[in-house]
């Protein structure tokens, strides 16, 4: 479980195939203080397994099932990515409860400066059209935001300059692809709901 508040930019060092998957190596820094093999680790919204650790970066390994549902095949040796290590009992929930299970890839459709601000407009799958409540929130590339606005196959999420700057957000534009991960809380809202309809009174 994560928060959606990135911790660190990462460096693709990396990015070859591995049977029907991938194999990703990322330089990192601050996360690596307490990380073990094993451990888990956000990379781009994604919860990922780190198989192999050196002073400066981790290898993770992913199934074809994760290729499929990621835009990672896309990643290139240079890129950011955002990284975030799991949320501890003892942590501070900042964001909102993120599980690292990508729902769909959305890409940006446009993106305008308020102020200094920076209003980002994201096309989804609309699959997870049910899923999006305006002021709800919604992780992009594992970052927690909170939905500004709805529209029809289209949300409106503000980003801050602190989110420009400590996030792939603030390099990323217009045909840009996106990680998305709803709300799981309506996530199960929906499963009750359904399986009440087979009930009888």
């Amino acid at each position: 479980m994560f928060t959606g508040l990135i911790e660190e930019l990462g460096i693709v060092k990396s990015v070859r195939p591995r049977g029907t998957g991938l194999r990703l190596e990322i330089k990192a820094m601050s996360i690596l203080a307490d990380i073990k093999r094993g451990d888990s680790i956000a990379v781009n919204g994604v919860c990922l397994t780190a198989v192999d650790l050196s002073s400066d970066s981790f290898v993770a390994e992913l199934l074809e099932e994760t290729k499929r549902r990621t835009y990672f095949d896309r990643l290139r040796p240079g890129m950011m990515v955002n990284l975030e290590r799991p949320l501890r009992a003892s942590d501070r929930l900042g964001g909102h409860f993120v599980q690292g299970h990508v729902d769909g890839v959305g890409d940006i459709t446009a993106s305008r400066p308020v102020g200094e601000d920076r209003v980002v407009t994201v096309r989804y799958p609309m699959e997870l059209d049910p899923y999006f409540v305006e002021k709800g929130s919604v992780a992009l590339d594992g970052i927690s935001l909170t939905i500004a606005k709805r529209e029809h196959g289209r949300i409106h999420v503000a980003l801050i300059p602190e989110t420009l700057v400590r996030t792939t957000l603030g390099r990323k534009g217009p045909g840009d692809p996106l990680h998305i991960e709803v709300d799981v809380i309506g996530k199960y809202v929906e499963r009750f709901i359904m399986a009440g309809h087979g009930r009888s009174k």
